[in-house]
């Protein structure tokens, strides 16, 4: 059968909580961690509201802030969710000098940072000549006065992954991709494939992302992506109903710590489930709009189960990529209808980002995490705000309230701008 993969250890920074039973038991209950912004001035923005992570600093965890002070959002959540799952892992208990630093490693989906929006604005203004036109060499000029060069390459996505090496010891492969919003769920993918072939015993696999700042809620409003129900936030993200509008953007970390098998048993890990199935393909059609027949969609699903060894009929439960949007939604009930056949109208299918709004690139791997403790405790959480049926939506939503159910196998979807589509099967661990 070859390596196999299993979660020892998993770490949570969203806008639910920071920790794994707090933020899963606010699932559960289908609360929303959804407010007006804060983290900037957005009244004269057409999107007020996001999912922010509230009263979180890298002190949470006995680290000094002050040393991180030029470290970005993402970084911070990021090293976060990693201590967290590597705390619950045992391995920091049993000293990460038990492992073989060049067989661990870390591979993140993580996006880019907070740009320097006030630096930027800063050299702007410092940059207009007399007559009020920008002078290009001044502008460069004051640009080398007013940017800090550690903050500007603390914005970078292989940040998080490269701090989380330097952290644990981490000497092993060492990667950050970033496919949008299916981003950390194809590092979780890539992580176990290197594990499969040979290449590490022990990877730290999640995302983190942070775009709620000035640049990255005007991008999405220019896409006309984000959801302008500002009078109600907790309301505003209500996926595959026919009131949608768009998505709420959020932020946060999901860490994963994957083991080959034998390792985690020789160390009596505990384990949350196996990495049975991975699929990635492109839709190959626009840079942001899905195929409206789902074919990357319907391709990547397939491919999953075909790796895990499994028949359709095996899924327990999806938890769907979700957004909130028209588009989406649609298409996503499409995909899954067309995989699933008859069988799809049985499986119970929700969005957490109903609750925890879209974490962009750290999405899939938080969500592979809700799929974990899914089938640790055999519920899994509601779909909330589902009022108005769409007859383009028509499968079993899981409607605002969490369900008990059987789960030994679960999907997880996360299909992103570019057309990058990833499903993730895991399973409840078997000998």
């Amino acid at each position: 059968m070859g390596r196999r993969v299993v979660v020892t250890g998993i770490g949570l920074v969203t806008p639910l909580g920071h920790d794994v039973e707090t933020v899963w038991s606010r699932l559960l209950n289908g609360e929303s961690g959804v407010g007006r912004i804060t983290l900037f001035d957005a009244s004269n923005y057409a999107t007020k509201i996001a999912a922010e992570v509230k009263n979180w600093d890298v002190d949470d965890i006995g680290e000094d802030p002050n040393d991180w002070k030029n470290q970005d959002r993402h970084t911070k959540f990021a090293v976060g969710a990693g201590y967290k799952a590597m705390k619950d892992s045992g391995l920091l208990d049993e000293g990460v000098r038990s492992l073989d630093p060049d067989r661990f490693g870390v591979y993140t989906g993580a996006g880019e940072g907070e740009q320097s929006f006030s630096d930027f604005a800063a050299m702007m203004v410092a940059g207009l000549s007399d007559n009020g036109d920008l002078d290009e060499g001044k502008f460069i000029r004051k640009g080398l006065e007013i940017l800090n060069p550690v903050r500007e390459l603390e914005q970078e996505p292989n940040m998080p992954a490269a701090h989380l090496a330097a952290m644990f010891n981490a000497k092993g492969p060492n990667v950050n991709c970033l496919t949008a919003c299916a981003a950390s769920a194809q590092a979780i993918g890539e992580a176990t494939e290197i594990i499969r072939r040979n290449e590490a015993d022990v990877m730290i696999a999640g995302g983190a992302h942070s775009m709620i700042h000035p640049f990255g809620v005007t991008g999405f409003n220019l896409l006309t992506a984000l959801s302008v129900s500002n009078d109600e936030p907790e309301k505003a993200s209500k996926p595959f109903d026919k009131r949608r509008d768009g998505f709420i953007i959020g932020e946060g970390s999901g860490m994963l710590i994957l083991e080959e098998l034998e390792h985690a048993k020789v160390r009596g890990a505990k384990i949350y489930g196996e990495i049975a199935g991975y699929g990635a393909t492109s839709d190959a059609y626009r840079i942001t709009d899905t195929h409206p027949e789902g074919r990357g969609a319907i391709s990547c699903m397939k491919l999953a189960l075909e790796d895990a060894g499994i028949k359709p009929e095996d899924v327990d439960y999806i938890n769907a990529h979700g957004t909130s949007t028209g588009v989406n939604d649609r298409v996503e009930s499409l995909s899954i209808r067309e995989v699933f056949g008859k069988y799809a109208y049985q499986i119970p299918v929700s969005s957490t980002k109903s609750m925890t709004g879209h974490l962009i690139a750290a999405a899939g791997a938080t969500e592979c995490i809700y799929c974990l403790l899914a089938i640790r405790d055999n519920i899994v959480p509601p779909t909330i705000n589902f009022e108005t049926r769409d007859p383009d939506c028509d499968l079993d939503y899981v409607p605002n309230v969490a369900r008990k159910v059987q789960v030994d196998v679960a999907l997880s979807n996360s299909f992103g701008f570019g057309g990058q589509d990833v499903s993730l099967v895991v399973k409840r661990y078997a000998v």
